[in-house]
């Protein structure tokens, strides 16, 4: 794994790389699989002076989420991560106030984009059946780019990779238009 002060550059390298990478697969309307729900808690330390889960933490619900989602998608499971994957981006839409409460949230995760050294993956952080009133209090979309930590280069998607993402792919993140 890199030190700190590399993640910076590397983060940067994988920008430009992905960024001038061939052209992604789409997520078409019509390849809308079910999306992976995975139930996350909520910690007591997630609550901020106002009372209600900290936006930051936010982020780490999406991490749990997709870290617990691996296993479900990939053969490997969680030995996905020693091959190297890095979080590029992220983009988060706040739709509403959680507070702290024993039942988990629900997140719902699926593929949005599929590139040749990365993908997106779109969120919808959300009441669980059955608990609360339905309520969605954030949608979000993160772009993961794949990476060699051996040799500190991005690295293509292998051909069980795009298979078993290509199985996950669904419509856009569904992000408000911000312009």
């Amino acid at each position: 794994m890199p030190d700190p002060i590399l993640a910076s550059t590397l983060a940067s390298t994988l920008a430009s790389t992905l960024a001038s990478a061939p052209a992604a697969t789409p997520a078409a309307a019509t390849v809308a699989p079910d999306p992976t729900e995975v139930l996350v808690p909520l910690r007591w330390s997630d609550m901020d002076a106002y009372g209600h889960v900290n936006n930051t933490q936010f982020l780490r619900l999406l991490e749990d989420a997709r870290v617990a989602a691996l296993p479900r998608w990939f053969p490997e499971g969680l030995a996905l991560l020693e091959r190297g994957i890095l979080v590029v981006r992220h983009e988060i839409e706040y739709r509403a106030q959680l507070d702290y409460r024993p039942e988990p949230v629900a997140i719902d995760l699926w593929v949005t984009r599929i590139g040749g050294a990365g993908y997106d993956l779109a969120y919808v952080v959300r009441d669980p059946d059955g608990v609360g009133s339905g309520t969605v209090y954030a949608v979000a979309e993160t772009s993961l780019a794949l990476f060699d930590f051996a040799a500190n280069t991005p690295r293509r998607a292998t051909a069980v990779e795009r298979e078993c993402l290509t199985a996950h792919l669904g419509a856009p993140a569904p992000l408000r238009k911000r312009r």
